[in-house]
């Protein structure tokens, strides 16, 4: 972790406890979260660390990675407030009693590379406030506070698959998960592939974007179709007669389901077919995808031993990830950062090279 002043330096004590989750990156499958479709991500490397006390009367939260200490009681959350307030009210809303607490934050999951840096917090704040007051919460409860947290405080109306894949990933696995019944399995990398993450330095904000639009669209367009949710439309010739954009937005999110439906037993060169295919709809049907990420993902699908790559998150921004053969992640990732990109700066984040 990057943090410079420990948890002793700042509050004068040792933490009782601490708890971690780690960042996701998402294989397939954006955007159908919030239409109760089904996802693929997997955890990365990358965590977020909370070390805990019980304080005084106050809230005191530390950030290493930003080098700010906020302080808050029961009135408006702030800043990266929002989320560990959030976390906190969630839990008093179930009639958990939570102190004012001392709290210090270090993460080296990228802030704004759409790899659920928020979720991670989330899911690690919870966790750590589990072992602190001995709740004994299971890993889907966990999630399911960490989603409501986002949602009602920090502002995002998003799925639930990312605090999914931060409370329930394994490394090494993909998590498979239906959003509309929470039905999930772990299941293995395709056979002789590894992943390769690539962060296009273009950073994006959920709230600051037309993510909550797309969501509003999504509605809409389930609404025309007399369904509950875009998960619901069996016929996906239906969608072909609403307008635009409706149609366009429906026709990703219908088309997409069905690529994790069949990336779950698919070969590395099938799965990266599917990854190609869901970037090509990302930019033209669900329009998320900007210049220098398509830039970014042509040029991987263009490199030797790449057998798919795509936009990953929410878009506008953010990383790109790619199926390639085992063992040439490491080299095809050198000659991406060899390259000259008009538009992005790319940095590798996983596998991490210096």
């Amino acid at each position: 972790m990057n943090g410079e002043r420990t948890f002793e330096e700042l509050f004068g004590k040792h933490p009782t406890c601490a708890a971690s989750a780690p960042g996701r990156v998402n294989l397939i499958g954006d955007h159908t979260d919030y239409n109760q479709g089904c996802v693929l991500p997997t955890v990365i490397p990358q965590r977020t660390l909370v070390e805990a006390a019980i304080a005084g009367d106050r809230y005191q939260v530390y950030s290493a990675t930003l080098g700010r200490l906020i302080s808050f009681d029961s009135g408006e959350l702030t800043d990266f407030g929002r989320y560990v307030g959030g976390c906190i009210q969630v839990l008093e809303t179930r009639g958990v009693g939570v102190p004012p607490l001392q709290l210090r934050i270090d993460s080296n999951v990228p802030v704004g590379a759409g790899l659920s840096s928020s979720a991670a917090l989330e899911v690690a704040t919870i966790r750590v406030l589990d072992v602190l007051l001995g709740l004994d919460l299971p890993a889907e409860e966990i999630a399911l506070l960490a989603h409501k947290a986002e949602v009602e405080y920090a502002g995002v109306a998003c799925g639930i698959m990312d605090q999914m894949a931060c409370s329930l990933g394994r490394s090494g696995l993909m998590l498979f998960l239906d959003t509309m019944t929470l039905e999930r399995r772990l299941v293995a990398l395709p056979a002789g592939a590894e992943l390769l993450i690539v962060n296009s330095g273009i950073p994006r904000a959920l709230a600051g974007t037309e993510y909550n639009q797309r969501r509003a669209e999504c509605e809409r367009a389930a609404a025309m179709l007399g369904v509950t949710s875009l998960r619901m439309v069996s016929d996906p010739a239906d969608v072909e007669r609403l307008p635009s954009p409706l149609k366009e937005r429906a026709r990703h999110v219908v088309s997409e389901n069905a690529r994790v439906l069949a990336a779950v037993n698919a070969d590395a060169g099938a799965f990266g077919a599917l990854m190609n295919a869901s970037h090509a709809s990302l930019r033209d049907d669900y329009s998320v995808s900007v210049p220098a990420l398509d830039e970014l993902v042509t040029a991987l699908q263009g490199e030797p031993g790449v057998f798919g790559a795509r936009l990953t998150g929410a878009g506008f921004g953010g990383c790109c990830v790619a199926l390639v053969e085992a063992g040439e992640a490491t080299a095809i990732a050198q000659r991406i950062l060899d390259r000259a990109f008009s538009g992005c700066t790319p940095g590798v984040i996983v596998p991490s090279l210096n």
